[in-house]
């Protein structure tokens, strides 16, 4: 894999899936550049090519996850309209489905530790992934009186922080046992909260 991709000079993204693939395994930590620069094919002093160290090639695979992220997001919310309940829904859907699809990505962006600002690349893609959220949220939302309406920033960080923690318990872990499907359970946690702010009537 890697020494192919290294002479179509394909090396950084070769070294980035490597990355991955090792991430998953033995988790952000778990792994040293020279791992890496083996599994892709090449020598350690290959990688510093194009990474100064571990974490930056970390930052790499994160940057790539978030703009994934993004683009899927983006895609479901789009998908789910008009409605904007319906579209809204459909973002943590996505986040569900980006978690099991890519749990490499999902590990470098979310429990490697690296700060969203160590590149401005990776600030880039974090910001865009978080605004299709926020711009969903105050769709969603607009029609509640100012006085009443949370910010479009807090709605989705709420709806985020929310969809993350089911990832984190029940869909990639698995830590605590439960009856309901991490779909279920997210479901039901954001209609509680949407019907706590009048956007969907209560039940019966």
């Amino acid at each position: 894999m890697g020494k192919r991709g290294y002479h179509h000079g394909n090396l950084r993204q070769a070294l980035v899936e490597a990355a991955l693939s090792l991430i998953e395994e033995k988790g952000p930590t778990g792994f040293t550049l020279s791992e890496a620069a083996k599994l892709a094919g090449v020598t350690p002093a290959a990688v510093y090519r194009h990474f100064a160290g571990r974490e930056d090639l970390i930052a790499e695979a994160a940057r790539q996850g978030f703009d994934i992220f993004a683009d899927l997001m983006q895609y479901a919310y789009d998908s789910g309209l008009p409605s904007a309940l319906s579209a809204f829904e459909a973002t943590g859907r996505a986040y569900l489905a980006f978690a099991r699809k890519h749990p490499g990505h999902y590990i470098a962006m979310f429990e490697s530790g690296i700060s969203p600002n160590r590149t401005p690349e990776l600030a880039a893609a974090t910001a865009r992934a978080r605004g299709v959220l926020e711009r969903a949220a105050e769709r969603l939302s607009q029609h509640i009186p100012a006085d009443r309406r949370p910010p479009a920033s807090m709605f989705s960080a709420h709806i985020w922080a929310m969809s993350h923690g089911v990832v984190e318990l029940y869909a990639r872990n698995n830590i605590a046992a439960t009856p309901f499907s991490p779909e279920d359970l997210l479901e039901s946690g954001i209609g509680i909260y949407l019907r706590g702010l009048g956007l969907i009537a209560p039940d019966g």
